[in-house]
């Protein structure tokens, strides 16, 4: 192993820019400023926007130029030329829309972009011969930055030194196992740390640099793939090719067949298209995520990518691991009991732990407990370490001590240190069971860099670390249990110490810990049945966790993943959600949809209850908008069909459309919302909007034909679409009433208000003038009334029939 006051240094290499006592130099002092101040000069500079969210014009450009918008522009368009202005009030509408839509998501963007600044990577770079954190921005060519476990490559680079620096690349070229680097060899942006220290110098940066977006991509408010937009989607590439007949149909007829005037037809035709396209859906749907973002903006929770509240509101499996999650980083040593025959003294013991507690420039929570229990002895000079590995579960130092004493030592798990049958492994697990954790400190026969250092160690000591337990834990696993979520506990530490420590959150299942070196590996159906069964597992290696992931998803499970240290950077990016403390890794935070500013695992209730709102609310509105969308088209069949003119002018529809939908859907897209999520978006919503829209349709249509039956004269046609107009609000206004259940004061509110709008149009003249609509005597609209009143029932019979016929 290499001693720590000495420098490995690369080798010079033809067409390098730099060799021997040249990078020695560099290595030690890094840049001058004034070098820094030429590389700027010259661009040459990290200057991959790292951004959190969408900028302010593809904001606007998202919100404004949509196919609909476009659609809809082009028909307001039509009505502005052929008049009158009311039946151009949908383009007024679509407006508003829009603009609502545009300022939410610069509130969001606002604040994703404060969040990101908090969990922000920061390399520490070596300049004028002092290292400090720097912004990712502003890393230059010719940087020499420093690495650490966990800190991720932002940049390409050469390795000038190294401690046993071990990288894992997992992520750039699929090699599973880390990488030990010697002074020389490459370094890729995107990989990252498992092991050792070291500094590189930056070779390529900015988008010269292999995997460069992946710094950007990893941290920006992106629109990826989810069931809900996906869904939409589909939705809507279906109603723009049912438009194109339905308006050749509807001016055709209007035109040819009855003869109307070009404008009276043009009227009638935007009136039939317009009512089919479900604008606000996408417009409420991107609302909902926005102010899903900004809640729990304020929870200090940065969503990374949009769905990711979707997505952590379908999970079923949530894999918790425990260091960080379930107990606080840090520990306490409660305990320090010598092994064997007394021949190493409790005094000795102290030092050897000091020594090796000061060896480690970055230690982690077991080791940082040992630096913070017992202080560096004097005169002791390392002269080699083994840092720490998930994979090894040990790390080792060698010492040279006063006397000129050389030693090595082994610190780590006592069941990988020792043989099964060590008479110390019963006294370990009873430690174990109390929910302690225990650390060997052990004596090497072999040195360091033997690859079979950790067989017949002389076992030296028990280190005994008292663990914090989280006090919002129990909470949380108990919302998970109650949400029909299963928890699995996955760590690297012994199963038994990790059931106790869950045992005591009240973890259902803690009681019987697995032990994962004894989980059949090679069946992956038998794995993912042990998985379900079990609900702790202990001695989890990196791959190991990945393998879990990928077994639980086998069996249909959506699972998220939690972590903070770089051993779970590889189950977070296989999972279906990645869930990281913001003071994890860099590495973990970097490939996490979701980081927990806070580091408080009580937050995630708050991220799920939030994509259950989502989702659940957004189910809710898209029936209201597709049974529109349904009615609309059932409509402009029939009135084809029968070769009559449209009952309906643009404002009636406009009218219609913002009472029982645009209104209503927008508190209701906002309302709490706890049902779970489940899967199959486009089924679940069009099983009951073609019904509802049928029946809705069927009604309009009967009151419009015995309308026509009883109206006569020129003016006949004013008082036909008045009555026609009175069945289809009361109508649509039942199915607003049904998709409002389960109700609660402000739900029955709601939807009175709109009833209430709606007679305040008829009760009014001038707005009974402007929006042409003027009931005639008392027997039509008692008609109306009462074939709404049977829409009413028959929407009933058909929304309970179609819950037991097509459950999902």
């Amino acid at each position: 192993m290499t001693d720590p006051a000495q420098t490995e240094v690369e080798q010079p290499e033809p067409g390098g820019r730099r060799a021997g006592e040249a990078d020695l130099e560099v290595a030690r002092r890094g840049l001058t400023a004034a070098e820094v101040a030429e590389r700027v000069a010259r661009g040459e500079v990290n200057d991959v926007p790292a951004r959190s969210s969408r900028s302010t014009a593809d904001i606007v450009r998202g919100n404004v130029f949509t196919r609909f918008n476009a659609i809809i522009g082009v028909l307001f368009v039509i009505i502005l030329i052929v008049g009158p202005i009311q039946d151009g009030l949908f383009g007024f509408v679509i407006i508003a829309n829009t603009g609502i839509g545009i300022l939410q998501e610069l509130r969001a963007k606002q604040t994703l972009d404060s969040l990101a600044l908090i969990g922000e990577a920061r390399p520490t770079v070596r300049r004028d011969g002092t290292a400090a954190e720097i912004p990712t921005s502003e890393v230059v060519l010719d940087d020499v930055i420093e690495l650490g476990p966990g800190d991720k490559v932002i940049v390409d680079g050469e390795v000038l030194e190294t401690d046993g620096l071990e990288i894992d690349e997992s992520l750039l070229t699929g090699e599973a196992d880390p990488v030990l680097k010697k002074p020389g060899d490459p370094v890729m942006s995107g990989s990252f740390v498992v092991a050792g220290g070291g500094a590189f110098t930056a070779t390529k940066v900015g988008r010269a640099a292999y995997a460069a977006q992946l710094a950007e991509e990893a941290s920006r408010f992106t629109l990826v793939h989810s069931e809900l937009r996906s869904g939409i989607s589909q939705i809507l590439k279906y109603v723009t090719w049912m438009m194109i007949p339905t308006a050749l149909g509807l001016i055709c007829s209007h035109l040819l067949t009855l003869g109307l005037p070009v404008d009276a037809a043009v009227r009638r035709m935007v009136a039939g298209i317009v009512p089919m396209i479900p604008e606000g859906l996408v417009l409420l749907t991107s609302v909902a995520f926005a102010i899903g973002v900004i809640r729990l903006g304020r929870r200090q929770c940065l969503v990374q990518e949009l769905p990711a509240i979707e997505g952590l509101a379908r999970v079923d499996v949530v894999c918790l691991d425990k260091t960080g999650t379930l107990t606080e980083g840090g520990m306490d040593v409660s305990e320090l009991r010598p092994l064997g025959d007394g021949a190493h003294e409790p005094a000795r013991l102290r030092q050897v732990l000091g020594a090796f507690g000061a060896s480690d420039p970055r230690p982690n929570a077991s080791l940082q407990a040992v630096v913070d229990a017992y202080p560096a002895p004097d005169s002791w000079r390392c002269t080699g370490t083994l840092p720490f590995s998930s994979a090894r579960k040990y790390s080792g130092a060698a010492f040279e001590e006063p006397g000129g004493q050389r030693s090595s030592w082994l610190l780590g798990a006592p069941d990988v240190l020792l043989p099964g049958d060590d008479p110390a492994l019963p006294e370990i697990d009873r430690l174990n069971a109390q929910g302690l954790r225990v650390l060997l400190l052990a004596g090497a026969t072999r040195p360091l860099d033997h690859p079979d250092v950790a067989h017949e160690v002389r076992p030296a000591a028990l280190v005994v670390l008292e663990q914090r337990l989280r006090p919002d834990a129990p909470e949380t696993l108990r919302y998970f249990a109650e949400q029909g979520v299963q928890a699995k506990v996955i760590s690297g530490d012994n199963a038994v110490s990790v059931g106790a420590v869950a045992g005591k959150l009240g973890l259902p299942g803690a009681d019987a810990p697995v032990d994962a070196r004894h989980l059949p590996h090679d069946d992956p159906d038998a794995m993912a049945r042990a998985l379900e069964e079990g609900a702790v597992f202990g001695r989890v290696t990196p791959q190991q966790k990945r393998d879990m992931v990928g077994a639980l998803q086998s069996r249909g499970h959506h699972v998220a993943m939690t972590g903070d240290g770089v051993n779970d950077v590889l189950a977070l990016k296989d999972a279906d959600i990645g869930v990281a403390m913001g003071s994890g890794s860099e590495a973990t935070r970097a490939v996490a949809q979701i980081v927990l500013l806070n580091n408080s695992f009580a937050t995630l209730p708050s991220v799920v209850a939030e994509g259950r709102r989502v989702i659940g609310n957004i189910t809710r509105v898209a029936t209201l908008f597709l049974t529109k969308t349904v009615y609309s088209v059932l409509l402009a069949i029939l009135v084809a069909v029968c070769q009559i003119p449209y009952p309906y002018l643009p404002r009636h529809l406009t009218l219609l459309s913002t009472l029982t939908i645009g209104i209503p859907a927008f508190f209701l897209a906002l309302a709490p919302n706890k049902e779970r999520a489940r899967p199959h978006f486009v089924r679940r919503v069009m099983r009951y909007a073609i019904p509802s829209g049928l029946i809705t349709g069927l009604a309009a249509f009967t009151t419009y034909l015995l309308a026509r039956a009883y109206y006569s004269g020129p003016d006949a046609l004013p008082a036909q679409t008045s009555a026609a107009t009175l069945t289809l609000f009361l109508t649509a206004l039942y199915v607003l009433a049904i998709i409002a259940r389960p109700y609660t004061w402000w739900r029955i509110g709601l939807v009175l208000l709109m009833g209430l709008g709606f007679l305040t149009v008829l009760a009014t003249p001038w707005l009974q003038t402007f929006f042409a609509l003027r009931l005639v005597g008392t027997t039509m609209p008692w008609t109306a009334v009462a074939i709404a009143a049977v829409a009413a029932l028959l929407l009933e019979v058909a929304w309970r029939w179609v819950g037991k016929r097509f459950p999902v």
